[in-house]
């Protein structure tokens, strides 16, 4: 499997960890480090030498192979953001909350961390869905996420200072995740 941007080899490879399916882990037998057969992913799948590639293989090795590789924080921020696996999405928000630097009140931040990783979906309020974390509408109103009673503009420089500090950690994770997949040689060379 060769992906087509670093991005969709992230989410693909995010997606295919809440496929309950056994075989998931079949990438591991296929993979050989190493050794002159060339048994690494990529060239696995350029030589079409098993019909055992498929996407599903691919995006666990993904999964696997960024979880390794990328730093802590790194790896929470993509997950918090692109993850649709309820625990780990809440695991990755209770890691990130605390390396972010803020005036705000803790409360605050953590919040502020779940709103950013769980943003309202329109016309979902209501409905049932055990696919996805869904909060409540009132979960976003900032002036519940301290006890203080400052004033708005305050809780906008905080939260826009956290989302910030988030977007930037996203921005390094997926360059991180780019240099990772292009030296595994599993993204596709547009320059080529």
């Amino acid at each position: 499997m060769i992906y087509s941007g670093v991005l969709s080899a992230i989410v693909s490879a995010l997606a295919a960890e809440t496929i309950d399916n056994t075989s998931k882990q079949a990438w591991q037998k296929l993979y050989r480090p190493g050794y002159q057969d060339g048994f690494d992913l990529a060239t696995l799948v350029r030589s079409g030498a098993h019909d055992g590639i498929q996407r599903t293989d691919a995006d666990c090795w993904v999964f696997a192979r960024l979880h390794s590789q990328l730093k802590p924080r790194h790896w929470a921020a993509l997950v918090a953001r692109y993850s649709t696996h309820k625990g780990r999405k809440v695991e990755a928000i209770g890691k990130l909350a605390p390396l972010i630097a803020s005036h705000a009140p803790k409360l605050f931040v953590a919040r502020a961390v779940t709103a950013w990783a769980i943003p309202p979906l329109k016309g979902a309020e209501g409905k049932r869905s055990t696919d996805m974390i869904i909060l409540p509408t009132r979960f976003y109103d900032m002036t519940t996420w301290d006890d203080q009673g400052l004033n708005r503009s305050t809780y906008w420089r905080w939260r826009s200072g956290i989302e910030g500090c988030l977007e930037e950690m996203v921005k390094e994770a997926v360059a991180c995740s780019e240099e990772i997949l292009r030296i595994e040689g599993v993204l596709l060379d547009v320059a080529a």
